[in-house]
């Protein structure tokens, strides 16, 4: 009696055992992820998007308030025009008053020097007459060297007035100038940090900063998606991944949409090597499988920009 009641289960068994279906493979919407950074440490002053805001390339969205900046740039232009007077100084020579004077100077000691010639020319003559001693001789030829000597000195200084300080010196002028060049351009760059820039074409996820808090240097202020990134990531155990080679046509459907349906196409597949990669919900798979995650690109883009990030997507191979 009981091998009666046997044979109806079993056939009960098998029948179940023949309709359980593979579960579909399910995995997630996924976006590129892009991080607006500063670069020098500033209050936030005003802040010109919201959460969920499109932006451009280009768009400013935070507006920093950096004192420091507009000290140092007051410095550093101040340097750069004592440079470049200094550099000008070292170029330019005297300038015409001075030059005047010396010109009197050196007129003043020909004058002493012609003189002290003609009278040493006169003495030459009296001494080989006999008519003056070697002693005023000697006298009067030591004031005509000296005359002498002031008067090429004073030659070369104007002449040096003239063409401008020694060339090592104008060689160290310049540098300082373009030293000063350098800092001002520091400067500049520096005060451009003081806008936050949107990199490309981004939605913006998430603003972490108020208006009045600090934003220190390498701090993420704003968190968004980039622009026509959709895709699909699902991780998939090796023995049901091969069906899905790069390039392979997929459809895909997004529950929370009523199944709305999307073709995409296989684009990427990696080993993942840690279980916190695994995007499946609820896998079902033998721990000895190797699991891969593999990657679906959407064939229009436009059709997925409204879908919601993180949200369930299926897979249905082909």
């Amino acid at each position: 009696m009981k091998q009666l009641y046997l044979i109806p289960l079993a056939f009960l068994f098998f029948a179940c055992k023949n309709e359980v279906r593979e579960k579909p493979l399910e995995g997630k919407v996924e976006r590129e992820q892009i991080t607006v950074v500063t670069k020098v440490p500033g209050k936030v002053a005003e802040i010109r998007v919201q959460e969920g805001d499109f932006v451009h390339a280009g768009d400013t969205l935070v507006i920093l308030d950096i004192p420091e900046v507009d000290a140092k740039a007051e410095q550093a232009q101040g340097a750069l025009q004592s440079a470049e007077a200094q550099y000008n100084m070292a170029t330019k020579g005297a300038t015409r008053g001075q030059l005047v004077q010396l010109q009197a100077k050196v007129d003043g000691l020909k004058e002493q020097y012609e003189f002290a010639e003609k009278s040493i020319n006169r003495l030459k003559n009296l001494l080989r007459d006999s008519l003056v001693s070697p002693q005023q001789y000697d006298e009067t030829y030591a004031k005509y060297q000296g005359a002498k000597n002031q008067y090429l000195a004073a030659q070369a200084e104007i002449e040096e007035a003239r063409n401008g300080a020694r060339y090592e010196q104008q060689v160290m002028a310049l540098g300082q100038k373009e030293r000063a060049l350098g800092a001002v351009s520091e400067v500049k760059i520096a005060a451009r940090e003081k806008y936050l820039i949107a990199p490309q074409d981004m939605s913006v996820e998430t603003v972490n900063l108020n208006v009045g808090e600090l934003a220190t240097a390498g701090y993420a202020v704003i968190n968004g998606y980039i622009n026509n990134t959709t895709y699909f990531r699902f991780t998939v155990p090796e023995n049901r991944v091969g069906k899905l080679n790069r390039g392979t046509a997929v459809t895909l459907h997004i529950p929370y949409l009523d199944n709305k349906e999307i073709k995409g196409r296989v684009v990427a597949m990696k080993a993942l090597s840690s279980y916190a990669n695994i995007s499946t919900a609820y896998p079902d798979y033998d721990n000895q499988l190797t699991v891969f995650e593999v990657k679906v690109m959407p064939q229009d883009h436009a059709e997925v920009s409204d879908l919601l990030t993180k949200t369930l997507v299926v897979l249905q191979a082909p």
